[in-house]
């Protein structure tokens, strides 16, 4: 590539029937101010070019590392889910355990009452029964007392 040193620094063979000297030497003055403004921006271009690839590679490994963050943190998240709907389901079931539980041993509870209450009842027929014979036998010795003292 031709620099503007190489241009600056380019000279002609003089000859007789030739350009001016002093207008090739300023147009060459002016080409290479030209060509030197031109390479320089050239130059902060590429430069530039250069920073904002390695930016946009350093912006595309953000990307990625936030894509594969975003990735776990919603597999974490479904896991998170499905872990919580396991225990939920796991309480729920213990919760019916032991409502069932409840209920049979109240059920229980329930036929131990009323066997309770039968034995009772039949107890007090069986005392009512007794204290029935026993006032009738009273009754038959008081009738037998009255009938003997007449």
């Amino acid at each position: 590539m031709l620099t503007p040193l190489d241009i600056e620094n380019k000279r002609f063979a003089k000859t007789i029937k030739g350009y001016n000297a002093d207008e090739v030497d300023d147009f060459l003055d002016q080409v290479t101010i030209e060509y030197e403004r031109y390479y320089k921006e050239n130059a902060e271009y590429k430069n530039k070019v250069e920073r904002l690839e390695k930016e946009l590679e350093h912006y595309k490994t953000v990307e990625h590392t936030l894509q594969n963050t975003l990735m776990m943190a919603q597999s974490t998240a479904e896991d998170i889910k499905t872990m919580a709907q396991k225990q939920a389901d796991q309480i729920i079931e213990d919760a019916k355990i032991e409502a069932q539980k409840m209920v049979e041993e109240v059920n229980k509870d329930e036929i131990d009452v009323r066997r309770k209450t039968e034995e009772l009842k039949k107890q007090f027929n069986v005392y009512k029964a007794k204290m029935e014979a026993l006032l009738i036998s009273q009754l038959e010795l008081l009738q037998e007392d009255k009938t003997e003292g007449e």
